[in-house]
């Protein structure tokens, strides 16, 4: 396409700061004229926090659009990172000038790089700004706790089988579901290359089945500020990381938004780095983003740089173990005072089919896919996929705060098997030190532990090392421990396997059941069951609360040696609330805070709100939410209501005062008790002029005397006219 540039043209948009930002190096013009100096200093004194907040927010932001040419500050979020905004470094020092000029600072060349979001940029002008101040300020820091149990108090996870929300895994595995499937056929495998029966052919593999995420290629990377273009070279497991991040701080009744700035770490295990080997034929344009696209490093540092998180941000690839090792290292921070909230977990996505063909050559894969787990029939570990992420705070913390508590982690410990029998083959006498050491940091005994959710993985070898391990522990006691493995049902998940056992058994104590281990109707003859009170879960168990707190062990073993074990509990009982003498019911149908399905009384009707980037997503969230109700039928309307107001609020919103309104949402339906709408990013401004006559432009003079509005005159025109 041939375009016809008129220099002249150029000349006055550039120096009208009208010029597209793609031409303006193509143009010399006239340094534009800088802020006016000085009196911003005097337009603070006198004000409050807030009020000195808003004039500094509309400064920064005021000579960031004139900087970029922007007719208005609307284009200027406060919350991207100044390099999304479309800064360099001409631009950069423009900016610090112009600042420096209004605000009499000597600023660094640096500003935008150490404060790299407008909002970060106002934080460090008002501190700047603030009277008194002295030339150093000390560092913060946390004191060292003890060692506290430790609070999950949020989850997420994707999957096999479709799971996409812990409540989804629990129905997967107490419904006793086989969520083992062929090869994924949308990641270019070559399908009818890649299988042979025969386990010496070089070059293939002797199983076509596995536990796969078949929509791992899916994301949505406009909701998290990232470009088309560089999302192609993201790998989806850093995409996953990104998608579960977000929705378990959301299900801890957590606003994103919060935290930004805040020492939250991030702890996640990974294995697989063989993305970007996938991506040697792309365009010159993607050079510079397929490295860190699958870099390990990259993958807790893209959720700490896209959240704003300022904890440690620690990968950590132990193979196997290493979501149960990057839990372990959470806790730590935690206690430690590095983090005051900690997100951990692992994920795993295999983008090469090269895992099946190294393990068929080993004989060590199951012919179908599937981990028989402590079974007579065992033969082989099944390979799967899938992410999980826990957000974990101190009990302390967590009761304070009065965050939900789902389970405690009374105890972790973590080993390596040393110069054991084999680089890979593990070993039982590091398998019991794991675990008595797990114990020993709990501050409890073997006869505390009620049920073990195991590695599992359906080895002929590594299974009767590990049930060894666990019946010279464990089984040494009166009454019997279970024994179980989730394995049986999404496969060894690898880098994610530790946390889902984790997130099964926090569903499990929730719904006072031990369910199924599949596959295990015939226990293997290679492990002496008679040596100890080891039960496996060959069927559901109830696992009812009661006098005697109920807790489970979750182990992980990794290919690498590296060993860890949880001591998981359930949550402490909860207050019980004032009874509420209220004697309104849902006769009426509207949501009331009182019990939705019990029809307990109930307080005055309240309201939820939902929110969404997108119409599509508002009705996802609907749905979602349409969901929860099934699975949580007696949750008080009220806590719903807390929980939604406390979310992050996007564009398009809807407001509901009966259930009903869900389904007419989801079908985009009008209903009686459901508005919808779009909301606008800006400025709010009430204007009160008084009772009785008025007349046009009346409350003019007074919006303009009002310092805390300068700078936003026009913008008030516009809206009184």
């Amino acid at each position: 396409v041939a375009v016809t540039l008129d220099p002249t043209t150029l000349r006055h948009q550039a120096t009208t700061g009208t010029l597209p930002a793609l031409l303006r190096n193509l143009v010399r013009t006239p340094r534009r004229a800088a802020a006016a100096s000085g009196d911003l200093p005097a337009r603070l004194a006198g004000q409050s926090p807030a009020e000195k907040r808003a004039v500094l927010d509309g400064v920064v932001r005021g000579q960031i659009a004139q900087v970029l040419g922007h007719a208005s500050v609307d284009g200027v979020d406060p919350t991207r990172a100044f390099k999304e905004l479309g800064f360099d470094s001409l631009t950069a020092v423009e900016l610090r000038n112009r600042l420096a000029t209004a605000t009499g600072l000597r600023l660094p060349a640096t500003l935008i790089f150490d404060h790299p979001t407008p909002a970060a940029l106002v934080a460090y002008l008002e501190d700047q700004l603030a009277p008194g101040r002295a030339d150093s300020k000390p560092v913060a820091t946390a004191r060292v706790a003890s060692d506290e149990p430790i609070a999950i108090i949020g989850m997420a996870c994707r999957y096999p089988g479709g799971v996409d929300t812990p409540e989804k895994l629990w129905e997967l595995v107490a419904g006793g579901v086989d969520a083992i499937s062929e090869f994924p056929d949308n990641r270019d495998w070559d399908l009818d290359g890649l299988y042979h029966p025969d386990p010496d052919h070089t070059g293939t593999s002797y199983t076509r089945h596995g536990g796969f995420l078949h929509d791992a290629d899916l994301f949505d990377p406009e909701f998290f500020g990232i470009s088309p273009r560089e999302a192609v070279t993201i790998d989806p497991q850093q995409r996953l990381l990104l998608e579960t991040t977000w929705e378990a701080v959301e299900r801890a009744g957590l606003d994103m938004t919060g935290l930004r700035g805040s020492p939250v770490g991030v702890f996640a295990g990974l294995m697989y780095h063989d993305y970007g080997g996938r991506l040697q034929h792309l365009p010159e344009s993607y050079d510079g983003h397929i490295g860190n696209g699958s870099a390990g490093s990259v993958a807790t540092g893209r959720v700490a740089y896209t959240f704003g998180f300022e904890g440690p941000a620690i990968t950590v690839d132990t193979a196997c173990s290493s979501s149960l090792v990057a839990i372990h290292l959470a806790g730590q921070a935690l206690r430690q005072g590095e983090c005051t909230l900690a997100l951990a977990g692992g994920v795993a996505i295999m983008s090469s089919p090269g895992l099946f063909i190294e393990f068929s050559r080993q004989r060590a894969i199951s012919a179908d896919g599937r981990c028989r787990a402590f079974s007579a029939d065992a033969d082989g570990t099944g390979w799967g996929e899938g992410v999980g992420l826990l957000v974990l705070e101190k009990l302390s913390d967590a009761q304070r705060n009065g965050h939900p508590i789902h389970a405690i982690i009374r105890g972790t410990a973590i080993n390596q098997d040393g110069a054991s029998n084999g680089l890979t083959a593990p070993n039982g006498p590091s398998q019991e030190r794991v675990i008595h050491q797990a114990l020993a940091n709990a501050g409890l005994d073997i006869g505390d532990v009620d049920a073990i959710e195991a590695h599992g993985t359906g080895t002929t070898l590594g299974d009767p090392i590990e049930a060894g391990a666990i019946l010279n522990t464990y089984g040494q006691r009166e009454r019997p421990v279970y024994l179980g493995s989730i394995k049986s049902n999404i496969g060894h998940t690898q880098a994610a396997a530790g946390v889902a056992g984790v997130i099964k058994m926090v569903e499990a104590l929730r719904h006072e059941s031990l369910p199924q281990t599949l596959h295990a109707d015939d226990p293997s003859p290679h492990i002496d069951w008679t040596s100890g009170k080891v039960e496996l879960l060959a069927s559901a168990q109830p696992w009812p609360a009661g006098e005697q707190t109920r807790r489970a062990a979750v182990s992980s073993f990794g290919i690498s040696g590296t060993n860890a074990h949880l001591i998981l509990q359930e949550p402490p009982t909860p207050t019980p609330a004032p009874a509420n003498p209220a004697p309104a019911d849902l006769a009426s149908g509207d949501l009331a805070s009182g019990d939705l399905a019990s029809g307990e009384p109930v307080d005055e009707p309240v309201l939820w709100l939902l929110s969404a980037q997108t119409p599509d997503a508002l009705r996802a969230y609907a749905a979602n939410l349409t969901d929860y109700l099934h699975t949580h039928p007696h949750t008080p309307a009220a806590d719903i209501a807390h929980t939604l107001e406390r979310r992050v609020h996007h564009t398009h919103r809807a407001a509901i005062t009966h259930p009903d309104a869900l389904l007419a949402l989801r079908q985009d339906q009008p209903h009686p008790h459901l508005v919808t709408g779009t909301a606008h990013t800006g400025k709010t401004v009430f204007v009160f002029p008084g009772q009785g006559s008025q007349w046009t432009h009346m409350a003019r003079d007074l919006y303009a005397t009002d310092p805390v509005f300068a700078g936003h005159l026009d913008e008030a025109h516009d809206a009184l006219r």
